[in-house]
């Protein structure tokens, strides 16, 4: 009788156990996966590589972080005022700007400024502003959003004067009312840049810091003339879509992007060729 006792106790120990292990909330496999999708378009440098770099970070918030790389300018917007993308990351805010005045965009907003790309001036033929020569050549970039930049820079290096009553933003070839060493300009597509150098098709190339970074050049090192980052109104930024720059998956990705960690690893990884902003 005692074995039978101890047998129907030990079975209701088991029965007890058991009923325990079910009541226990289930944590099923998916919940896991179950992140919310946010989809950015980006250029490779240093755009997407710091978009890798916080993926966990916003896995962390509840978010799956979908990196599409491009590397056709102006394909970026259309694609964003589509609704194909949730934001981009590629662009500074001038060049924003015009974008939205010239094509129109009616869907699109600023979420917040990121970061600074310091523009520079490459030479396969010089080693110093004072070794350009007489009508050397100078390959810019297409985009006149770009213009007024570059100009900028090469006016600041003494070698052209631009037109005083100009607004520098929309300055062009044209407003250059001083050029000494007679330079001969020469546009190309933005993604075409970093080629014209590796060919030498230029004496001098400008080409914007995020082609730089992805051709291996290091605009502190290697750019022979290089725009300086203090009070630098070209700032990057995150575009998203408008009535979304609130959102709470915008604001996370915007926080993320400014916290003190990110803007360490952007200070250590490119070596202070890519300047975080406040």
């Amino acid at each position: 009788m005692k074995k039978i006792s101890a047998l129907l106790l030990a079975l209701c120990l088991l029965a007890a156990c058991a009923g325990q292990e079910t009541n226990q909330p289930e944590v099923s496999e998916s919940s896991e996966t179950e992140l919310i999708p946010l989809v950015v378009s980006a250029t490779p440098e240093p755009h997407a590589t710091i978009l890798e770099y916080i993926k966990p970070l916003m896995a962390e918030k509840g978010y799956d972080l979908q990196i599409e790389v491009l590397d056709n300018y102006y394909i970026f917007n259309l694609a964003l005022n589509d609704g194909d993308v949730d934001a981009n990351y590629f662009q500074h805010v001038v060049f924003f700007e015009g974008e939205v005045a010239e094509k129109g965009y009616d869907n699109i907003a600023n979420a917040g400024a990121i970061h600074i790309e310091p523009f520079g001036f490459y030479s396969p033929t010089y080693e110093s502003v004072e070794d350009i020569e007489d009508g050397a050549t100078v390959v810019i970039s297409n985009s006149v959003a770009d213009h007024g930049r570059l100009l900028s820079i090469l006016q600041n290096a003494g070698l052209i004067t631009l037109d005083e009553n100009v607004d520098i933003f929309s300055a062009t070839v044209e407003d250059i009312v001083d050029n000494p060493k007679n330079l001969e300009f020469v546009e190309v597509n933005p993604e075409m840049l970093t080629t014209a150098y590796t060919n030498n098709d230029g004496d001098l190339v400008g080409i914007n810091g995020n082609y730089a970074l992805g051709a291996g050049l290091n605009p502190n090192e290697d750019a022979l003339i290089l725009e300086s980052g203090e009070d630098n109104p070209y700032v990057n930024i995150i575009a998203c879509q408008a009535g979304e720059e609130d959102s709470d998956k915008i604001k996370a990705l915007v926080e993320t992007l400014k916290s003190d960690e990110v803007k360490e690893y952007i200070l250590e990884h490119f070596g202070g060729s890519v300047i975080p902003v406040e």
